[in-house]
């Protein structure tokens, strides 16, 4: 699977040491010229490049208008359509949305699996899915991961909800041919108890970065609690802050906890 960690703009130039491929926040394509450049040019030596819709960030997605003209002009692989919060149908009806439009050829549209709980967020799947939708999306934060797999780690307890529903959707032979992305985490370690799934195509977490720049260091099974740090508070950050050894300790750290699900 292809992993990509995002990173404060100080980190940017670093990044392809250990992201797999680009995942790019379009609302800071138009926030941030040294962040728009990188992505022009990660575009033009053919980066494999992921546009998100900015809802994580921004608590809604992202200007549409802004959205189509950046599909436009970066051209992405994959451009994750808007979605809705936990909500299945409005999630359903801006998938069937975002259907109607022209893309660049190599774009591929995928879209986010919500639900206010695990039966909408199922109905949500094949909704998705019966739009034409070939990858769909697994966010990493509904709360009702913790009602579906109850822990008294409230993090490892949302790591373990999310594996529980994403096994489910595996065996749902409607889906049997979707792929998936997972977005986010809240432990690293999750990624190595989807039983080598090869329909789980990527990951996008800022986990390892985040835990690096508190100075948490991994550890050989990952953490226990999720980093309180988020890019919004950090994507400014001063490079001669930041211990860039701490940050390829954890990147490669994961990767290796990510191979254990490749080996089981």
């Amino acid at each position: 699977m292809k992993v990509s960690h995002e990173v404060p703009r100080c980190l940017l130039t670093a990044s392809p040491e250990f992201n797999d491929y680009d995942y790019c926040l379009p609302h800071l394509l138009d926030q941030d010229e040294e962040y728009l450049k990188y992505f022009e040019n990660a575009r033009d030596k053919g980066r494999y490049i992921i546009m998100d819709n900015s809802l994580h960030e921004l608590g809604e997605a992202y200007d549409y208008d802004r959205l189509r003209y950046w599909v436009n002009e970066l051209k992405p692989n994959e451009f994750i359509v808007p979605d809705v919060w936990m909500d299945c149908h409005k999630t359903a009806a801006q998938a069937k949305y975002w259907k109607q439009f022209k893309y660049p050829k190599k774009t591929k549209l995928t879209a986010v699996i919500q639900g206010e709980n695990k039966n909408e967020a199922y109905l949500c799947a094949n909704l998705l899915a019966g739009l034409g939708y070939e990858k769909l999306c697994v966010s990493y934060g509904a709360t009702w991961y913790n009602d579906f797999f109850p822990h008294t780690n409230t993090d490892m307890g949302k790591a373990l909800g999310r594996v529980r529903f994403v096994q489910g959707l595996f065996k749902l032979n409607q889906l049997k041919d979707i792929k998936f992305h997972l977005l986010g985490c809240s432990i690293p370690q999750e990624f190595s108890w989807y039983d080598n799934n090869p329909r789980i195509e990527s990951i996008d977490t800022s986990n390892p970065v985040m835990a690096a720049l508190e100075g948490i260091w991994y550890n050989d099974n990952g953490l226990n609690t999720k980093p309180k740090a988020n890019m919004n508070d950090f994507f400014d950050i001063d490079f001669r802050k930041v211990d860039y050894l701490n940050v390829i300790h954890n990147t490669r750290r994961f990767k290796e906890i990510v191979k254990k699900h490749t080996n089981n």
